[in-house]
C-alpha cells in the first residue's frame, strides 16, 4: 500500500476479521498494556448536541509498544432507534505512530460492539465463577448481543435471558440469539426475572437509574456494567457496588464518567479507594480476582480508547492476511 492510499473496513469485514474468542484475548493484552503504562489515553472530549439529543465523543490514543494511534469519533443520538438507525455510531481511524501516515478507517459501529463485548468477556473469563451457566443480559440493543457472544465465548453458558423495557424488543433478541449462539434464549418481561437464577448479569442500557435490584443477585453472581458512561448515567444498583469487588477498565475514566460509581461516592457512602483493581492489574497477575464463590464480582467499563486501538490494529493485520477491505486513494 503506497502512502496515497489507505484501506476502508466496513463492519462485515471488522467481523470477519476478528473472531469473539480471539477479540476476548486482544482485551485482555490490551487492558494489560493500559495498567502497565504502556498507553497515553487521555478522557474522551464530549460535543452535547442537545437540540437532537445527541452528543459526540472523541476517543485518542497512543501505544507506546506498538508505535500506532488511533481516534475513534463516535455519535451516540438517543433518538435514532426510532428512526430506524443506530443509537450509537463510529468511525476508527489508525495511524502510524513513527510517521502520522493514516493506515486504515475502521466501521467504528461495528469495532465498538465487538471490543466492548469482548471487554466484558475477557472480565467474565477472569471473574466469574468457572462454572457460571445460566445469563442475564439486561437491554436487547446492538451493545447486547456481543456481550452474550463473547460470555459464551468464555463460559459454557446453557440458559439465557433477556429483559427490555420493550417486551419486543427482548422477544426480537432472543429469537435471534438463540440461532446464533446455539443456546436457550428466553425474553422476560422484568429484571427480576432475568436476573434471579443468572449466574452473570450484563446490563447494557442507556438508563440512568438502577435496572435491577440488589436483592435479586444471587451469591456468587458476576455482573458487567457497560451502559452508563456519563457521571449521573447508573444502570447497577448502589447496594450491589458497596457489596462486590469492584473491577474497572480504567481508573481515571471510571471516576470521570462512571455513574455507577460517581453516584455512591456523591452519596458519601462510596470512595475511589474501595476499587479492587484494573482489569488489566488482573491480567497480568499484580492483582487478585475473586476471592471465593459467594463473592459478587462487578465489573464497570465506560470503554477506553485502547481497547479501539488493539481490536482495531488486529483486525487490520487479520484482513490485510485475508486481502480483505477497500482501498482508498486519497
Amino acid at each position: 500500500m503506497n502512502s496515497n492510499q489507505l484501506l476502508f473496513l466496513s463492519a462485515a469485514d471488522v467481523r470477519h476479521a476478528l473472531p469473539m474468542p480471539e477479540a476476548v484475548e486482544v482485551m485482555k493484552l490490551a487492558m494489560a498494556a493500559l495498567s502497565a503504562g504502556e498507553a497515553v489515553v487521555p478522557l474522551r472530549s464530549h460535543i452535547e448536541v442537545a437540540e437532537h439529543h445527541g452528543r459526540l465523543l472523541l476517543m485518542p490514543c497512543y501505544q507506546r509498544s506498538t508505535d500506532v494511534l488511533s481516534l475513534k469519533a463516535v455519535t451516540v443520538f438517543d433518538g435514532n432507534p426510532a428512526r430506524g438507525l443506530p443509537r450509537i455510531q463510529a468511525i476508527v481511524t489508525l495511524y502510524d505512530g513513527t510517521t502520522g501516515q493514516a493506515l486504515a478507517i475502521l466501521d467504528g459501529t461495528a469495532v465498538t460492539a465487538l471490543r466492548t463485548g469482548a471487554a466484558s468477556g475477557a472480565a467474565t473469563d477472569l471473574l466469574a465463577r468457572p462454572d457460571s451457566v445460566a445469563v442475564a443480559i439486561l437491554g436487547a440493543g446492538v451493545q447486547a448481543r456481543t456481550q452474550l457472544e463473547a460470555i459464551c465465548a468464555v463460559r459454557a453458558v446453557q440458559t439465557v435471558w433477556v429483559a427490555d423495557p420493550l417486551l419486543k424488543a427482548a422477544e426480537i433478541f432472543a429469537r435471534e440469539m438463540s440461532a446464533a449462539m446455539g443456546v436457550k434464549v428466553t425474553a422476560v418481561a422484568s429484571s427480576a426475572a432475568a436476573v434471579r437464577k443468572a449466574d452473570i448479569v450484563c446490563a447494557a442500557t442507556s438508563a440512568q437509574t438502577p435496572v435491577f435490584s440488589d436483592a435479586d443477585l444471587k451469591p456468587g453472581t458476576h455482573v458487567n456494567g457497560v451502559g452508563s458512561y456519563q457521571p449521573g448515567m447508573q444502570e447497577i444498583p448502589t447496594e450491589t457496588v458497596l457489596r462486590a469487588r469492584v473491577v474497572v477498565d480504567h481508573r481515571e475514566s471510571a471516576l470521570a464518567e462512571a455513574g455507577d460509581l460517581l453516584v455512591p461516592i456523591q452519596q458519601g457512602c462510596y470512595s475511589a479507594d474501595r476499587i479492587a483493581a484494573e482489569l488489566g492489574e488482573i491480567v497480568s497477575g499484580r492483582k487478585p480476582g475473586r476471592a471465593d464463590a459467594h463473592q459478587i464480582t462487578f465489573f464497570k467499563s465506560v470503554g477506553v480508547a485502547i481497547q479501539d486501538l488493539a481490536a482495531a490494529s488486529r483486525i487490520l493485520a487479520n484482513a490485510r492476511e485475508m486481502g480483505l477491505g477497500t482501498l482508498l486513494q486519497l
